[in-house]
């Protein structure tokens, strides 16, 4: 009987270990890569989670940034900032991630665009992808086609895009990017300094917040590190009203 019961929690324990071990070595392939499921936010015209939601949310897993260094035509040596990352559509739907990827410096106060330098992108290519298997994009190419629909119990179907920057200043060490376009949800707001005057439409947006360590004479890839948590938001955009989906298609009725 003990005979028994000893081997019974004998394999057990090894299970558990080889459950362990198998985290582990996932960990260790891909220690920095992260997924960001669809979070609700009061701001929803409708429930996100809810299978006929009419506000959609793309599913966001990313690297965090590195540093990679190219010499860019007309600009010469740099030092590029890149966020690898995958969009996953865990929807019924098809839908176009026309993304808008804006890099913020909250110590030094400057605002950084995503840019398009294919040199640097195939810097990045052979650094992350060099089979070409996963056929990275840029911020124009991942629009050309819907991201499909993953089937559930089923290997995602995800798109892989990078965004870039080669004009972050080297002296901050506190940074949030913010990625729109992987929602339709938007609400309008009033101007806090002038309201009933003038209104502001804000995007469901992505918040992601990182911290660098050292200085900008020691500027490595392994000194950037993920603050958690990321955030939903609903942040201010340029964009006009006609360009997003109406109030009235986002509330169910």
């Amino acid at each position: 009987m003990f005979g028994k019961l000893g081997r019974r929690l004998g394999l057990g324990l090894l299970a558990l270990l080889l459950v362990f071990a198998a985290v582990q070595w996932a960990a260790a392939i891909n220690p920095n890569e992260r997924t960001v499921k669809p979070g609700a936010n009061v701001q929803d015209a409708d429930d996100i989670h809810s299978p006929d939601s009419k506000i959609w949310v793309l599913d966001f897993k990313f690297k965090d940034p590195r540093l990679i260094k190219v010499n860019v035509p007309g600009r010469g040596q740099k030092v590029c900032w890149y966020l690898w990352y995958q969009v996953i559509n865990n929807t019924s739907q098809p839908h176009t991630f026309i993304p808008d990827f804006e890099l913020v410096t909250s110590d030094r106060n400057t605002v950084h665009h995503d840019q398009i330098l294919p040199r640097v992108q195939d810097a990045i290519r052979q650094l992350e992808d060099p089979t070409d298997y996963l056929k990275i994009k840029n911020s124009v190419t991942i629009a050309a086609e819907p991201i499909p629909p993953s089937k559930k119990n089923a290997e995602p179907r995800a798109v892989t895009g990078v965004a870039i920057w080669d004009d972050v200043d080297p002296d901050a060490n506190y940074y949030s990017i913010f990625i729109s376009g992987l929602s339709n949800g938007w609400a309008v707001t009033d101007d806090a300094e002038k309201p009933g005057e003038k209104s502001i439409i804000r995007r469901k947006t992505l918040q992601l917040n990182f911290r660098r360590l050292g200085d900008r004479y020691y500027q490595k890839s392994e000194e950037i590190r993920f603050v958690q948590p990321p955030q939903w938001i609903y942040r201010g955009t340029s964009l006009s009203a006609p360009a997003l989906p109406s109030q009235k298609e986002g509330k169910k009725q």
